[in-house]
């Protein structure tokens, strides 16, 4: 309470003093209302137990505004009128946080970004500061800052003492005690230097028509019932108001009250090890706004020098800031009297301190580097249009502005995170030495490319220029989607010129893993179907995997270059025919080594064997592909690789005799040579030649794999 009160008092001073002199006295209940206010409801609801809520400074320098722009207006000269504007923006803006809370928004006004939630908190501190100086250089009434500022002789040197000694007391308050709020510490020594100097001039000792000191306030239940009826018949006026022409202050008031109470929340949470419920926390800051605006007080947020001082003495629940509120009560019927004596130039004094203190003086390190100089930029944009115009108007441009940039960086990071041949990477279908030789010779006609990002009317350009080169040569485009955070319009009817350029040349444009659900919500599986991006008449497939498309677009290359030896017509190899037992009847083994082997035949889509079975089997593909499965949790599986006619596989477990560790499934219709490891076994004691050119063959053909897949993984990471 001693650190809220005092400053709450100072703002609604700051504010309505803007009215009149004689307006003074209403802004200090305004204040206290607001702390008394704010303090109990907002504890009483919230979903920060530590959290104080009184009146801050952005709600001052959004109201500051408002009176002063209403002031300035010949049609809205009547101070009724501008009493019941700020109770309306108030009240409109506590319903606002009331629907952020509700509506989950407690969420989404985190993510304003941070150049612009400092260039608010250092605008309203410049707003804040020029206010003020006003009152501590003590000008009269309808002097303008600009004139004074070079006119020494129109300051109140009293003024500009109890100025200087409340900001001294202030400054060395962290200094000379912990036990003592700094504000309270320069509230007083400003009050005992104000005393001081009336020993000397005696006419400073009176609290009637004396424009240093705040003057009468009224005490006891006498302010507080005079506050609520001021309200109360403020706000019996309404329909005589223009309600659509506040709510756009009431949006910027609301947003920058709710801005406010967040940032105070995560850093009590920093602090304390502990998560706020930033929904609720809202829902309560709405529900005490409402309250002071009911009560004539001054609305506010979660302010960080309460809620510092709270943690730091111990408060562990919302127990502390009913307390806070029930003292500030407690103040307000007890102190109404004293609070007279204390010089304007004093709250002042306490407002430049604070205004210092919110300016954002670490953005200025922004322009040492070339990177952060456009954050500096709006920073500055929303401090410079804040101070020039008004809050409202720096809200748009900086959101404006941090549009723009988030839409830079967009464009200046690439949306391709790689992009490789099929010369240089190939499906996980193991291929046999001739077909991988017409793979390497023709692979340039396959291009895969990764995309990632956010696929927008403002990265389609860069995504044509570097895919134009390829596109003039390749046949099988392959758009891998699985990284794409967004896809628009454009993007979309971009693909589709993908696909006539690639069409044009009897080429294909490959999907592969498109997200059924992007960050965004949006489907783009049927996203694409709608816009007919993906439709039977186009030469587009799509594919779940990036294997798939890629073994995809082997077979049709093999199939053009090496027909003989690829499709289903294709004929079932003979054992002399397969790789694993070349040379074997150069030298008679092939004979002794053919009883060990056996035939089997799978129809597509039957299971040859399953992760956990015997393994002693070794298989060699005559005809047919067979893809090797990994089965994972929830009953999905990767694939680990293909092996299409010539090919073995099985061999991990007819080495070791270990169980099976993967599932090997027929893709087509396969016929396989099955070798039995006791067989071999037997065959291999009787004729040893066989057993060591077949370990031999075995050995040199993984190495073969492995050379391979290094030179894949190096062309992955260089690309």
């Amino acid at each position: 309470m001693l650190v809220a009160v005092p400053s709450s008092i100072a703002y609604g001073v700051a504010v309505f003093s803007l009215l009149g002199e004689d307006f003074v006295a209403h802004g200090v209940r305004a204040g206290l209302l607001g702390a008394v206010a704010l303090g109990l409801v907002t504890a009483l609801v919230g979903g920060a137990p530590r959290l104080i809520s009184a009146p801050c400074a952005p709600a001052a320098a959004v109201l500051s505004a408002l009176v002063a722009g209403a002031v300035g207006g010949d049609s809205h000269a009547s101070t009724a009128y501008v009493l019941l504007i700020l109770s309306l923006v108030a009240l409109l803006s506590a319903g606002l946080q009331m629907a952020y809370g509700l509506a989950g928004g407690g969420r989404l006004i985190k993510f304003i970004p941070y150049p612009v939630v400092s260039g608010y908190l250092s605008g309203v501190g410049v707003i804040i500061f020029l206010g003020q100086l006003p009152k501590f250089l003590g000008l009269a009434h309808g002097v303008s800052l600009g004139a004074a500022l070079v006119d020494p002789g129109a300051w109140q040197w009293t003024a500009v003492a109890v100025g200087l000694a409340t900001i001294a007391g202030v400054l060395l308050a962290p200094f000379l005690t912990r036990a003592v709020p700094a504000p309270i510490v320069g509230l007083v020594t400003g009050i005992l230097a104000y005393l001081a100097l009336g020993l000397r001039q005696p006419g400073l000792l009176h609290v009637e028509h004396n424009p240093l000191v705040i003057g009468p306030v009224g005490g006891g239940l006498t302010a507080l019932l005079a506050g609520f009826a001021d309200q109360w018949q403020a706000l019996a006026a309404w329909r005589t108001v223009d309600l659509a022409a506040l709510l756009v202050p009431a949006l910027t008031l609301s947003v920058l009250l709710s801005v406010d109470t967040l940032k105070t929340g995560v850093v009590v949470d920093a602090l304390t090890q502990s998560r706020h419920d930033s929904n609720r926390t809202l829902l309560a800051q709405g529900a005490g706004n409402l309250a002071a605006v009911f009560a004539g007080g001054m609305p506010g947020s979660g302010t960080m020098g309460p809620t510092l001082v709270n943690v730091q003495s111990g408060g562990r629940t919302r127990l502390s800031g009913i307390s806070e509120g029930l003292f500030a009560l407690a103040a307000m019927l007890v102190l109404g009297r004293a609070i007279a004596w204390v010089p304007v130039a004093a709250l002042a004094g306490i407002l430049l301190v604070v205004a210092v203190r919110m300016f954002d003086w670490g953005s200025l390190l922004l322009l040492r580097q070339r990177e952060t100089v456009l954050d500096f930029a709006v920073i500055a944009t929303v401090v410079v249009v804040a101070v020039a115009g008004n809050l409202i108007a720096a809200s748009g441009a900086g959101v404006a502005l941090a549009i723009i940039l988030f839409i830079r960086e967009q464009v200046h990071s690439s949306v391709i995170r790689r992009k490789i041949t099929g010369a240089q990477a190939s499906s996980t279908q193991h291929r046999l030495p001739p077909e991988r030789a017409v793979l390497e010779q023709h692979g340039a006609e396959i291009v895969i490319c990764e995309l990632q990002g956010s696929l927008f009317f403002g990265t389609t350009d860069q995504l044509l220029n570097e895919m134009g080169p390829a596109l003039g040569t390749c046949r099988y485009l392959i758009l891998d989607l699985r990284r794409v955070q967004s896809v628009d319009y454009t993007a979309a009817h971009l693909l589709e010129r993908f696909e006539s350029m690639l069409a044009e040349n009897g080429g294909w444009l490959l999907f592969s893993r498109v997200p059924s659900h992007l960050p965004t919500g949006r489907n783009l599986q049927q996203y694409f179907a709608r816009l007919g991006v993906v439709e039977a008449k186009r030469r587009v497939r799509r594919f779940e995997s990036l294997d798939d498309a890629l073994m995809w677009s082997e077979d049709r290359v093999l199939a053009e270059h090496l027909p003989e030896r690829t499709g289903d017509a294709a004929p079932a190899l003979a054992l002399a025919d397969f790789d694993l037992v070349r040379e074997f009847d150069s030298d008679q083994t092939l004979a002794p080594f053919a009883p060990c082997v056996e035939t089997r035949s799978y129809a597509a889509g039957q299971v040859i064997f399953r992760a956990g079975d015997d393994g002693r089997e070794l298989f060699l593909v005559r005809r047919g592909v067979v893809r090797v499965l990994l089965p994972l949790r929830g009953g999905s599986y990767h694939n680990l690789a293909s092996f299409g006619r010539g090919n073995f596989f099985g061999e991990m477990s007819f080495l070791t005799g270990q169980l099976r560790s993967a599932e090997a499934v027929a893709t087509t219709a396969t016929e396989l040579y099955v070798i039995e490891r006791s067989k071999f076994d037997a065959i291999s004691h009787a004729h040893p030649l066989v057993g060591l050119k077949m370990f031999g063959r075995i050995a040199r053909i993984l190495a073969v794999r492995l050379r391979q897949a290094n030179t894949e993984l190096r062309a992955l990471y260089d690309a």
